[in-house]
């Protein structure tokens, strides 16, 4: 007796859900996604990955001064990692679409057109960077491409211009040969890099 009460109660409440499914399909259209699946122990399951949450040890200031370094920090982070992520992007691109020309003059030609244009596009906005967000992007540049900026225009323009645009970088206290250090100068930028990145800051 009892299990035929468990029975109706279970086919009551399957029905309930099935007039449910069925009012929805009748108004809108139901939206359906995708999930990656895996069998475990003969069951299969929903296979979600979840990003990284970051946890670091909580900063500390000693005075209101380092909190105000840390704040800006955190604000020239916010402003120059997005055009670090636009150098990336342009460099992957031009280098693969060089290696499709057919000969050195060619090349040459492309990137000529590629240097006035990022110099049409850049300088208004390098010229609203305070010089801290310049050195700052400089370092930026080299943890998103795995090279100096020194490196990147002698592998694009050559060593000539390389060396230019260096001297120039001189002129204001700055070298586009700065490496990002994540380990050991650059430790606190690099914390705060991975939670800008991960939309915890």
């Amino acid at each position: 007796m009892r299990k035929s009460v468990y029975i109706a109660i279970a086919a009551f409440l399957l029905s309930l859900a099935g007039t449910d499914c069925l009012a929805q399909q009748e108004g809108e259209a139901a939206t359906a996604y995708l999930t990656p699946t895996c069998v475990y122990e003969g069951d299969t399951i929903p296979h979600v990955a979840l990003p990284a949450v970051y946890i670091f040890k909580p900063v500390t200031f000693k005075n209101k001064r380092q909190q105000r370094r840390y704040s800006k920090l955190v604000r020239d982070v916010k402003k120059v990692l997005p055009i670090a992520n636009e150098v990336k992007r342009a460099v992957i691109e031009t280098y693969e679409y060089i290696m499709t020309l057919p000969d050195d003059k060619a090349r040459q030609q492309h990137l000529k057109a590629v240097e006035k244009s990022v110099k049409e596009q850049y300088t208004p906005r390098m010229k609203k960077l305070t010089f801290s967000q310049g050195k700052l992007l400089i370092k930026l540049v080299d943890r998103q491409t795995n090279s100096t900026g020194y490196e990147l225009v002698k592998a694009f323009l050559g060593p000539f211009r390389a060396g230019f645009y260096q001297a120039f970088a001189a002129l204001f206290g700055a070298s586009l040969k700065k490496e990002y250090d994540p380990e050991g100068d650059d430790k606190l930028t690099e914390q705060v890099v991975l939670m800008v990145e991960n939309g915890q800051l």
